[in-house]
């Protein structure tokens, strides 16, 4: 009876999806009925069904300007992906490097990407300088991550390898990557999204001193045009772009550890 029990209440919940979906759906009704019985008008705050529409009618530009800040994200988010390992290896083997490098990391990762974007502007090109805006804060999570997991290898396993001969290459491949690739997947899931933010960031300096395709600079032009709808729709993609690049990210380290590590195990 209590294996029952307990089997029971660690299944999910069969229809958990449809939480979120209903709670957004009363968020939405909820806004169009505030907007209906203020009467209030679109430059103001549209309604829904101005913001669907506007999709609808500007659908080609808006997402043409999607299409540019998923790239800059995508590209951004491998290039912080790769040089995150990479100088997190180089951590691994020489704590010295650590010691010297990972203080400049920090001052990456604190220093506010809103106040690096206009010096960007600066001394790189538009689209260089966005680029670089969304590969610094999505840097930072990928190396701290991948760092503390080939620092977390068991010491028992460790000297196990050490003891059957194992060189330094064969323990990298064999025991300290695998450690690690739980803790790249989940640094990987929160640089998504990061380097969405900074690419944002990028666009709308970008945008406020006139230049830039993405969505941010739809958001500027708009509001800079009191075309409030379209900024909400502009928004809407946004939202959307960091859902898509979560679930895709998500996905790929279910289908990476699904077979072999707790984490994804205990879900199934």
């Amino acid at each position: 009876m209590e294996r029952h029990l307990e089997h029971s209440s660690s299944r999910p919940f069969p229809f958990r999806w449809l939480l979120p979906i209903g709670v957004l759906a009363a968020l939405v009704a909820l806004w169009a009925l505030v907007v209906r019985v203020n009467n209030l008008p679109p430059y103001v705050l549209p309604s829904p069904g101005q913001v669907l529409e506007t999709l609808v009618s500007d659908r080609v530009v808006l997402f043409q300007s999607m299409l540019v800040t998923l790239e800059t994200t995508v590209l951004a988010l491998l290039l912080a992906a790769a040089g995150g390992v990479a100088l997190a290896l180089i951590f691994a083997s020489a704590r010295i490097v650590e010691f010297s490098l990972f203080p400049i990391a920090v001052i990456l990762q604190v220093t506010p990407v809103i106040a690096v974007a206009p010096l960007m502007l600066i001394y790189l090109s538009t689209d260089t300088a966005v680029l670089v805006c969304a590969w610094i804060v999505a840097f930072f999570p990928v190396l701290s991550n991948t760092t503390l997991g080939l620092n977390s290898v068991d010491p028992n396993l460790r000297d196990l390898f050490r003891l059957a001969g194992a060189s330094r290459w064969q323990t990298l491949l064999r025991l300290k990557l695998p450690t690690a690739l739980p803790y790249f997947l989940g640094g990987l899931r929160i640089a998504g999204g990061l380097a969405l933010i900074g690419a944002v960031v990028g666009e709308i300096a970008a945008g406020s001193a006139g230049q830039g395709s993405g969505l941010a600079f739809r958001i500027v032009e708009s509001a800079y045009r009191l075309n409030i709808p379209r900024l909400f729709a502009a928004l809407l993609l946004i939202s959307l772009a960091g859902i898509l690049i979560y679930a895709a990210l998500s996905l790929l380290s279910w289908l990476v550890l699904r077979r072999w590590h707790e984490s994804e195990l205990g879900g199934a």
